[in-house]
């Protein structure tokens, strides 16, 4: 009888499984790290887009006292309005320079986009057709206003409703929207008095 030759068949030795077994749970631990770093970042983005849009669907600012509307008697107009504005509690700071005014006539359609402009003097007189005047009635700033509504101050502004084109009659209502770089837009729907006067508060 020929011999037979047999294939020599191993199985893994002990060292051969502890190396595959390590390789294993190295591969689930650098797996492991991957998801939990992507689990935090998901985490801090989430909280980042929350705090983000809670600051855009909130106001940070408010109206100090009554609006305060100026009349042209001979036309039986009104001319004017100005109002102060100031910071909620806790609310951030709001540039100015890059916050529009919108006024809107809902009688005819006409809305006109107001931009800043500051003075040293009087709200008035940095009002014009385009741009609504701003005078700081109060601030922190020892080296003069900057353009930021910042805790504590407070901005006076005006709009000259005849320069930006509007006709107002009494008892006529119409919109004025702050729409500051951030946060929510202030409406005020405002009506004019039945009667015009130099200086009148008008009604909301």
């Amino acid at each position: 009888m020929k011999g037979r030759f047999v294939k020599d068949i191993k199985g893994f030795t002990g060292l051969e499984a502890a190396i595959t077994l390590i390789a294993f749970i190295t591969v689930a631990a650098v797996f492991s790290y991957v998801l939990l770093g992507a689990g935090f970042f998901s985490t801090q983005k989430g909280q980042e887009v929350v705090h983000t849009g809670v600051q855009q669907v909130s106001s940070s600012m408010e109206i100090v006292g009554s609006v305060i509307g100026y009349g042209n008697t001979t036309s039986n107009e009104l001319k004017g309005t100005v109002f102060t504005i100031q910071l909620t509690a806790g609310g951030q700071p709001i540039d100015l320079s890059k916050t529009v005014i919108t006024i809107v006539n809902p009688k005819d359609g006409q809305s006109v986009e107001l931009k800043y402009n500051a003075s040293t003097t009087s709200s008035q007189d940095a009002a014009t057709a385009s741009q609504y005047g701003v005078y700081w009635v109060t601030t922190v700033n020892t080296g003069g206003a900057d353009s930021y509504l910042e805790e504590f101050e407070k901005a006076e502004i005006y709009i000259d409703l005849e320069a930006a084109g509007f006709t107002l009659n009494p008892n006529e209502v119409f919109l004025i929207e702050i729409k500051p770089p951030m946060g929510a837009t202030y409406p005020l729907e405002l009506k004019v008095p039945p009667s015009i006067d130099p200086t009148m508060v008008l009604l909301q």
